[in-house]
């Protein structure tokens, strides 16, 4: 006959279900302990530091400005970059705080 005798076979019971979807399921598994995980870890001590500013901190900002926190609001932080100047940031935008007494070293 014209039908391939193939398709008139089972496929296998229910373990052949199973044992398609395990590699996705593996790779799923690793996908999360490889990149998912660590990157929540980051954003969640990224999240703790930027909590934790608190006024005279040296900070370096996002675009690698380097300062002094003059005061800090809800969403925007001041820094003052050079005697008698300041700039107004998001709080995101701080990425590291610096040791006390850095920027007599820089200057």
């Amino acid at each position: 006959m014209i039908i391939s005798p193939a398709y008139a076979q089972a496929l296998g019971g229910a373990d052949g279900g199973l044992m398609s979807f395990l590699p996705i399921v593996l790779l799923f598994v690793i996908l999360y302990f490889l990149m998912i995980r660590p990157q929540m870890k980051r954003a969640k001590e990224q999240k703790a530091m930027i909590e934790a500013l608190q006024k005279g901190d040296e900070v370096v900002a996002a675009g690698g400005l380097v300062g002094r926190i003059t005061k800090l609001g809800d969403q925007y932080v001041t820094l003052e970059i050079a005697p008698n100047t300041e700039i107004v940031l998001q709080r995101s935008a701080v990425q590291v705080p610096l040791p006390k007494g850095t920027l007599k070293t820089l200057q």
